[in-house]
């Protein structure tokens, strides 16, 4: 039974994709009198059976070696096109966090979701999304996985603009879409260079290419540079980051899968081109650069929203950025650490935020406080999400950021810094957003805000027992450092700066008459990290500016040069033939004489044209 489980491995992905077909009955409207609920179970199911799959697999493959499966998708001639798949532990345990987080994402939209009258819809699309992602998990051909990631990106627009009858969530879809594509133009680009310079695109073969690649430093950089691009995107990074903040505009739900998995699906593509990147120094310090700073600026940029969706995105950006870092340092293991925690917590937060919103019907922080009393069960999820997120004992983020840190401490101490801050920073804002959500004393919204029904509760209630067992879960897979080998002044120094921003976070002074400060310095300083730094304005003065001016100049010279000189053609054709017609004269001779005229100029041009090559000295 084991044997068939894993031979079947490569299934995992069809399941939801399978899910995802079985909801078109209901999504087309070809099935309407049972409402579209039946749509969803289906579907819901179909990611069941996925996770039972991977987590059987999961359980067995500890005792195998990594296995590598090639399948020919065309082949004529000397053309081989194929792609491979793998199963390894890295690879199975991915499936089962996609797969287990999905599950508690729909049971999640179920509640939330529950009066929506697109459901069918919006089910299809977590499972076309949830099967990109597990396909993209056990991919090891980086062909496919450049068509999955393709995949995310429409799933990423369509879920955006679930709700596309707001102009404000149709704007969202379209920048996040746009904003991919443009990493992902510079990663096809990498992807045809290798497939040129290797001969294969399957990453064990491209690894073994590396080892006698002979690169010109420009190449190299170039190929880096592009192959970043890709990552970069899908994970939110400086400066293709701005569309992860409006993508909140989609359903909470939506946002739960994409704060956890797409942004850790694009990070998972840089670990695994991390060998390539390695040929290329400059490759490796803009990894550095972008990680450092995504990381401290969306840290800063999290401190000033009043949108508890957007004070939470900033802080996935600021944590992917980390993993840029660990990678441009070539501590792969330790991305995929903080990947995974940070996973689990990110979604228990979302989860959390999703019931104050669906309770409260309001995103904005001004307008919540006093919920601890009256909402227990999501005041507790939040309160364990945000401890999963910081350097605070025994939870699981504590130990990837000690891993981190340990062999950094002589190496790079500045890295160490920039951790240390993100850390104090994130602690700072997640226990800013704590009391103005759940301290306080309630507002008009707040007053009578109950729990959220068990199809909410149920999957929070989950995710907390996960993300406080975790710990248990890295030491059972022998994750966790050995007590006699810690570093103890660095778990010093990362817990004071988790109390640092939980002290700070608990005794500013947070007011909520009014959503800008009085102070003239404190309004600026708030204004640059609410606007994002205005980065967006940038963007409009210099890249849209320039784009439109070019698009300006464009149709000036398609209107008045090349539609003007075929124009003036024509023009010229019908005015000779008007002019024509009132010098005929009906004679015959007349004609005859001027067939001969023309005749004459024509051969005069001819001899005289070759009466010139005769002078030629070839």
């Amino acid at each position: 039974m084991n044997e068939f489980l894993f031979a079947t491995s490569w299934c995992v992905p069809f399941y939801s994709l399978l899910g995802a077909l079985f909801t078109l009955p209901w999504t087309l409207g070809i099935i309407r009198r049972t409402g579209p609920r039946p749509a969803a179970y289906l579907n819901l199911l179909t990611t069941l059976l996925a996770f039972a799959h991977s987590l059987l697999v999961f359980k067995d493959i500890w005792n195998r070696e990594q296995e590598t499966s090639i399948i020919t998708w065309f082949q004529a001639a000397d053309f081989n096109l194929s792609f491979a798949l793998e199963f390894s532990v890295v690879s199975i345990g991915a499936t089962v966090l996609i797969t287990g987080l999905s599950i508690l994402a729909q049971i999640y939209a179920l509640g939330y979701m529950e009066k929506d009258w697109a459901l069918a819809r919006f089910f299809g699309l977590l499972g076309f999304f949830e099967a990109a992602l597990s396909g993209l998990a056990i991919s090891d051909s980086l062909f496919l996985t450049y068509g999955l990631l393709e995949v995310l990106t429409l799933s990423t627009y369509l879920l955006v603009g679930f709700w596309y009858a707001q102009p404000l969530v149709v704007t969202a879809a379209r920048d996040a879409f746009w904003t991919k594509r443009v990493g992902d133009l510079m990663l096809l680009m990498a992807v045809v260079t290798l497939s040129t310079l290797a001969g294969s695109l399957n990453f064990s073969d491209l690894y073994e290419w590396v080892q006698t690649a002979n690169l010109n430093p420009l190449t190299a950089t170039l190929l880096g540079l592009a192959l970043i691009a890709g990552p970069a995107g899908k994970c939110a990074q400086f400066p293709l980051h701005l569309w992860l903040d409006e993508a909140m505009e989609g359903p909470n739900p939506a946002s739960v899968m994409r704060n956890s998995l797409v942004v850790a699906g694009g990070a998972y593509v840089l670990y695994k081109l991390q060998p390539i990147l390695a040929l290329s120094p400059v490759a490796l310090n803009a990894l550095l650069i972008i990680g450092g700073v995504t990381a401290v600026g969306a840290s800063l940029v999290s401190l000033a929203q009043t949108d508890i969706k957007r004070a939470l995105s900033h802080s996935t950006s600021a944590y992917m950025g980390l993993v840029f870092l660990a990678v441009g340092l070539q501590q792969g293991g330790v991305a995929l650490m903080l990947l995974l925690t940070h996973a689990i917590a990110k979604a228990l937060l979302f989860m959390s935020s999703g019931s104050v919103i669906f309770t409260t019907q309001s995103q904005d922080l001004t307008e919540m406080g006093g919920l601890w009393s009256k909402m227990p069960a999501t005041t507790t999820a939040y309160v364990v999400g945000a401890a999963g997120m910081v350097t605070l004992l025994p939870l699981g983020s504590f130990w990837a950021m000690l891993s981190w840190a340990d062999g950094l401490v002589r190496v790079s101490p500045w890295v160490i810094a920039i951790l240390i801050l993100v850390n104090g920073l994130t602690a700072l804002n997640l226990t800013r957003v704590f009391r103005l959500v759940f301290w306080g004393k309630p507002q008009q919204k707040t007053r009578r805000a109950p729990e959220v029904g068990w199809p909410m509760a149920f999957p929070m209630v989950s995710l907390t027992i996960v993300t406080l067992l975790l710990p248990l879960m890295l030491q059972q897979w022998y994750l966790l450092p050995a007590w006699e080998s810690i570093d103890w002044y660095v778990v010093l120094v990362l817990v004071s700066s988790t109390v640092a921003g939980v002290v700070i976070g608990s005794t500013i002074y947070l007011h909520k008459a009014w959503s800008r400060s009085r102070v003239m310095a404190w309004r600026m300083v708030q204004d640059l990290l609410g606007y994002d730094f205005y980065i967006d304005r940038i963007y409009r003065l210099t890249i849209v500016s320039a784009v439109a001016i070019l698009s300006k100049i464009s149709a000036w010279s398609d209107r008045y040069l090349v539609d003007g000189l075929v124009n003036l053609v024509g023009f010229a054709a019908i005015l000779s033939g008007q002019g024509l017609k009132y010098s005929i004269s009906g004679q015959s001779q007349g004609y005859m004489l001027t067939i001969l005229a023309v005749v004459s100029i024509l051969g005069f041009f001819i001899s005289w044209s070759l009466g010139l090559l005769d002078k030629l000295p070839f």
